[in-house]
Order: structure tokens, then C-alpha cells, then sequence
């Protein structure tokens, strides 16, 4: 009688064993049909055409197409959640970044996922976002602006491309650093802001370095300061906000290619030798470049340590932002 009631919990953890070796080891001949990559933004956001260099550049080097599947919506959830939800098995990525896998921890109660669930497999590049000001507003530089907003406390606003987003923390980061009152303004994104800065409808924004640009040189809006430690390569003559009297200042947009939870050890060690193959190819960063982005790669390590450090600062940054969890 004991032999039968022992033989079902003994045989579940044989399985249990079996499932945990196998889940261990590469699927053979891996990449061995296409691999799909979830953006979870809009086709021609800075993460799409970020994410397909990157696909372009995986497919030519492992012989499968790795396809763009974009997924945008919600904070970038809907397409985190549906690649949490897909087989461990190494054909689901997500190019993640600071709304998947850090801010949306501490915005919304209810998440349909699990930020710290995915495999990370490697931090990919960064898009150095720029202060701009309408030309009609009485400063020229960014000391000139935070002594106009310190004498007219409350007056200036500020753009951004959502509440809890990269460019709403740049701009919450900035009005704790500077100790200056103004208003945040949140879009939908640079289609709805960008005009409405254009009009006066509000004084700045923090906007990526690849959208800014053109309207920086055409002389329709002024660049006050790069987000990013150090100058954009895109724009080497737009001081950083940390040159100009804020060391330490440095929050941009990121992105790091993440799998569903389960995939193979072997599998990720794989797609992150190969992405740093990619990002160490001068051609392929000077490509880079041309849409706003800086590479940056690293091990797999590497990766989450970053986002380990990312959590609390995050954290602290939308608390003091006043955002109350949805």
C-alpha cells in the first residue's frame, strides 16, 4: 500500500527532472524555423526601426528570418504580455525597454505580466532624447531656461510622449535637479506633441534625437540639452543637461532584447554572442547612428544588472511624480 502511494508523487518528480534537463539544452539546429521579435510599438517608432536592423542583421547571420511582430498599445503591455504568454522554446523575443520591463511595475496595479519573468538576452542601444523649446520663448540655453521658470514658477510646461514615459521622467528628473516648477503635458506621442509645440500650445518637450533633429536644424524649435551622459553621436553639438550644471543627470530611452520565460540557457547565450557580433560591426552602429540609435551590448549579465539598477530609480522618479498605479 505504502509502495502505491509513493509510486505517482515519485513518478510527477521524475518528470519534473526530465522536463528541467530537456528545458536546459537547445532545441537541435536551432534557429531552425523563423523567430519572431514582438515590438510593442507602432511600425516606424524608434523601436520598430531599431528592431529591424537588428532582424535584418540576426536573419543574414542564422539563416532564418527573424520577423517583426508589432504589438503596440497599452504602455507597450499588450505586446509584453502576449510575448510572456508564448512557448519558452526560443522563437518569441520582445525588444523590451524602460515602459515593459521597469515603469509599468510601479503604474499599474493589476500587470498581465511578469517583467522579471523573461530571459534577458542583452542590452541592445539607446535613443538619447533632447529638450526642445519653442524659439518664441525669451532663453536660448538651458541655465537661461531654468532661471526664466525659477522667476515665472508654474508658467512653463512640458510635452511628453505619455505619462510614466521616458521623456515624462526626463522632464521629472530635470524639475527635481533644477528645483523649478513646471507643468507636464502628456501626448500620445511625437505626432501629437511636436505640433503642439510648434504652436505654443506648450514651451517643451523631451523628444527623441532622431524626430528633433530635423526641427532643430530648420530652425523651428531650439535644443536646450541631450538627456543621455554623454552627446548624441547623431548631434555632437547639443551640450548633455549634465555639462551644463547637473552632473549625474542621464535617463534615456533604452532597448534590450528579451525571450519568453523557459528559453533555453544555450539558445540565449547564442542570440546574445550574435547581437554583439552585430553591435561591434562598425557598419552596422554607423546604420545605427542613422536612426537615432547608440549601441551598446554587453553579456547577458551585464543586462541584468542594469535593469536591476534601472528598478529602484524608476521607482523613486514616478512616486515623487505624483503618478498614482491604475
Amino acid at each position: 500500500m505504502l509502495l502505491k502511494t509513493l509510486r505517482l508523487p515519485l513518478f510527477t518528480v521524475v518528470l519534473s527532472a526530465l522536463a528541467t534537463v530537456a528545458a536546459a539544452q537547445a532545441p537541435a539546429g536551432w534557429p531552425s524555423k523563423p523567430v519572431k521579435i514582438i515590438v510593442p510599438f507602432q511600425a516606424g517608432s524608434a523601436t520598430d526601426l531599431l528592431s529591424r536592423q537588428i532582424g535584418t542583421g540576426l536573419s543574414q547571420a542564422l539563416n532564418q528570418p527573424f520577423l517583426i511582430d508589432n504589438k503596440p498599445g497599452a504602455a507597450a503591455m499588450i505586446g509584453s504580455d502576449a510575448a510572456a504568454r508564448a512557448p519558452g522554446d526560443g522563437y518569441t523575443l520582445l525588444m523590451s525597454g524602460p515602459a515593459s520591463m521597469v515603469t509599468n511595475r510601479f503604474l499599474y496595479k493589476n500587470l498581465s505580466y511578469n517583467p522579471d519573468a523573461f530571459e534577458k538576452v542583452g542590452m541592445v542601444a539607446i535613443t538619447p532624447n533632447v529638450l526642445l523649446a519653442n524659439p518664441s520663448l525669451p532663453f536660448k540655453t538651458l541655465p537661461e531656461m531654468v532661471a526664466y521658470a525659477k522667476a515665472h514658477p508654474g508658467q512653463l510646461t512640458y510635452a511628453s510622449f505619455g505619462a510614466g514615459t521616458t521623456s515624462h521622467m526626463a522632464g521629472e528628473l530635470l524639475r527635481q535637479v533644477a528645483g523649478i516648477d513646471i507643468v507636464h503635458v502628456p501626448y500620445k506621442g511625437a505626432a501629437e506633441a511636436i505640433p503642439a509645440l510648434l504652436s505654443g500650445q506648450v514651451s517643451m518637450y523631451f523628444d527623441t534625437i532622431m524626430t528633433a533633429l530635423p526641427q532643430v536644424k530648420a530652425g523651428k524649435l531650439r535644443a536646450l540639452g541631450v538627456s543621455s551622459a554623454t552627446r548624441a553621436l547623431m548631434a555632437p553639438d547639443i551640450p548633455t543637461i549634465a555639462e551644463q550644471g547637473y552632473p549625474g543627470y542621464d535617463i534615456a530611452p533604452w532597448y534590450g532584447i528579451v525571450a519568453s520565460h523557459g528559453t533555453p540557457p544555450a539558445v540565449v547565450e547564442k542570440l546574445n554572442a550574435e547581437i554583439n557580433k552585430l553591435l561591434n560591426n562598425p557598419e552596422f552602429r554607423e546604420r545605427l547612428v542613422a536612426t537615432g540609435a547608440e549601441a551598446r551590448g554587453g553579456s547577458v549579465a551585464d543586462f541584468e544588472a542594469f535593469i536591476k539598477t534601472e528598478i529602484p530609480r524608476t521607482e523613486k522618479l514616478v512616486r515623487q511624480s505624483g503618478l498614482a498605479m491604475q
